[in-house]
């Protein structure tokens, strides 16, 4: 891992403290029940929000968001539904092998599959086809409520600028930094990874906008002038 000044947990304290100051709670993930942020973080995979939003209410248009009724849909038209989150032949087989293993374990009943403790529930989502640890952590976290924090490009991007990453370290390395240094608190791990997300959005971009960021005294890339 890289070096600053701070302690690592003082200093991913103080990172989360700044953002929420600058942004305010952000309140993500947004879905109408917990089945629907499964079916989201499997959508969103590869693709931007806003493409998963529209597929999401196409397939709400169609039947009421279960696992029984993605697996009534026809998979040629469960496609055609899915469409604008891109790569919809693979997603639609994702969708319905999972809504499958639903149905077939656990009767449909998403809260009995994600109640056990962490890391059992973590491996059987890392078994589904197409479930890798980002999706797996946002079904933990904003599905089940269950302190699993989530990592994804935005997060590597923003812990390299700043100096906490050398840039080669894997998924749950990151991962680790995080469920090591921080209270396991799924709100706080929620609202982290939100503000994380558009801090990234606003400020540290692939091509960075500096100017009036947060975290700007604490960023190598700012003060080694990488930037715009």
């Amino acid at each position: 891992m890289g070096a600053m000044a701070k302690p690592l947990t003082e200093c991913l304290n103080d990172i989360f403290n700044r953002l929420l100051a600058r942004f305010g709670a952000l309140h993500w993930w947004p879905a109408d029940s917990p089945f629907e942020v499964v079916v989201g973080a499997i959508l969103t995979q590869n693709t931007a929000w806003r493409n998963v939003e529209l597929a999401i209410a196409a397939l709400k248009g169609e039947v009421p968001l279960t696992a029984g009724n993605l697996l009534r849909i026809d998979r040629q038209r469960l496609e055609e539904l899915i469409r604008p989150a891109g790569f919809f032949r693979q997603k639609a087989e994702r969708l319905q092998l999972f809504a499958a293993h639903l149905m077939n374990h656990y009767a449909g009943d998403l809260s009995a599959m994600l109640a056990g403790p962490l890391q059992d529930v973590r491996d059987e989502l890392l078994h589904c086809k197409g479930v890798g640890p980002e999706t797996a952590d946002s079904i933990l976290l904003y599905a089940g409520g269950q302190p699993s924090f989530v990592v994804d490009a935005y997060t590597r991007r923003l812990l390299g600028r700043l100096g906490l990453l050398q840039g080669h370290e894997r998924y749950d390395q990151i991962r680790q930094l995080f469920m090591t240094h921080l209270p396991h608190n799924s709100d706080l791990f929620n609202e982290y990874h939100a503000l994380i997300v558009e801090q990234c959005k606003q400020h540290c971009r692939v091509k960075p906008l500096c100017c009036d960021c947060p975290l700007q005294g604490d960023c190598a890339v700012y003060r080694r002038g990488d930037y715009p």
